[in-house]
């Protein structure tokens, strides 16, 4: 489960550094006058912050071996990519949400805008008269402009007996006829034009509102827009430049990787195995192994070898770090006792003499009972009885040391 975790968290934290790496890339490339020049930009942008991710674990380590002066670069190298990377997720940030927005709201207004044009024409066309189609009409007037008495009244403009006057009545009306057919198959255009546009739009997309998400926390906050826009463009920033910086060392922190692991304990044998050891030792002699004797001269005999007894080899355990710490700072005292705390702070400054990682003190203090040594409970503290610190016996010693009083005579 515990590395389930982990590779979780790596991957979600790759993935946030992978996203504001590219980001930060996109605006630095916005930056360069020339394309080479945002090539630069984008590069420096995309390695600060990849740098951003790794400089904890150089700083943390730097700190856990007080190497004071390469923590101290580390922080300040860190502060400075940090800071750039965070301005570039603000650009980046801003630049992309207000040119979302302003797309948005043309977008809706074209929207809205050609909605409007549609019923307009949709309520001229319904108020235009009754009519033929246009070439029927155009045929008919065409038909009259052959007549005789066309000529007769020069083209209806000077029409005195009452047929003429019919004669161009009919006309005029045909025109008007005309008239209306032609502005019906304009608004005809405009409507199928008009249908066209509306049909491109993706009705998921088209909003009345240019930024929806910050509209809706104005009205339940009651701040105005801009400032939820500006508040929610910093937070993005946040996001990504905090959860790409630390998210790696937080994942990786499963795996304890600064930890200092001791190596494995030989295996021991039961105690079954070892009496049967010693049984055999005893059983049977020291086995006679020939060992040729070192040549001092040139007149030594070569072969003169010497024939000693040699025990068997037996495999012991290594001391662990409370046993070196009992024979090395610790020694038998009759009439003496030590409390649990002075000792383990002996042994934590024992450990970092040695450079070792001491144990907690409910460990340390199992391991140094399996030692034998008489532990109670006196005054509502755990001490040790018989044992004193080597560092401290020559200052029981003098303690202890007669005093000579001198009086006056």
């Amino acid at each position: 489960m515990r590395h389930a975790l982990g590779v979780l968290g790596v991957v979600a934290a790759g993935v946030l550094l992978v996203v504001s790496a590219a980001m930060n890339y996109r605006f630095g490339l916005s930056l360069g006058k020339t394309e080479l020049d945002g090539q630069i930009y984008g590069a420096a942008s995309a390695a600060a912050d990849v740098m951003k991710a790794l400089v904890p674990f150089f700083l943390f380590a730097a700190i856990k071996n007080k190497a004071w002066s390469q923590a101290a670069a580390s922080m300040l190298v860190w502060t400075v990519v940090m800071a750039y990377s965070l301005t570039s997720a603000f650009g980046h940030a801003a630049l992309n949400r207000f040119d979302v927005a302003g797309q948005r709201a043309h977008q809706s207004h074209v929207y809205d805008e050609t909605r409007s044009e549609l019923a307009r024409a949709k309520e001229q066309l319904a108020w235009i008269p009754q009519h033929r189609p246009m070439m029927a009409v155009q045929s008919d007037i065409d038909g009259l402009k052959g007549h005789k008495r066309w000529r007769t009244t020069k083209a209806c403009t000077e029409a005195t007996y009452s047929k003429s006057i019919v004669f161009c009545d009919k006309y005029r009306g045909l025109v008007a006829e005309l008239a209306s057919a032609k502005k019906a198959v304009a608004l005809d255009q405009r409507i199928a034009a008009a249908n066209a546009q509306l049909a491109s739009f993706d009705g998921g997309s088209v909003n009345s509102q240019a930024d929806p998400q910050a509209a809706v926390l104005a009205k339940l906050t009651g701040f105005e827009m801009e400032s939820i826009q500006l508040a929610m463009t910093v937070f993005i920033a946040l996001l990504l430049e905090v959860g790409s910086a630390f998210g790696m060392y937080v994942a990786f922190s499963q795996w304890r990787i600064f930890d200092a692991h001791t190596p494995a304990a030989p295996t021991m044998a039961t105690v079954s195995t070892a009496a049967a050891a010693v049984a055999v030792t005893e059983d049977k002699p020291l086995v006679p192994v020939a060992i040729e004797k070192p040549r001092s001269g040139a007149n030594d005999n070569p072969t003169e070898q010497e024939t000693v007894a040699v025990a068997p080899t037996r495999l012991v355990a290594p001391e662990n770090d409370v046993e070196r710490f009992y024979k090395e700072n610790v020694e038998t005292q009759d009439g003496s006792s030590l409390t649990a705390t002075a000792l383990y702070e002996d042994y934590c400054a024992w450990c970092e003499e040695q450079e070792k990682e001491p144990l907690a003190l409910p460990t340390f203090g199992r391991e140094f009972g399996e030692l034998g040594i008489q532990k109670a409970k006196i005054a509502g503290r755990v001490r040790y009885i018989g044992i004193a610190l080597k560092s401290e016996v020559g200052l029981t010693g003098d303690k202890n040391a007669l005093t000579f009083e001198v009086k006056a005579a």
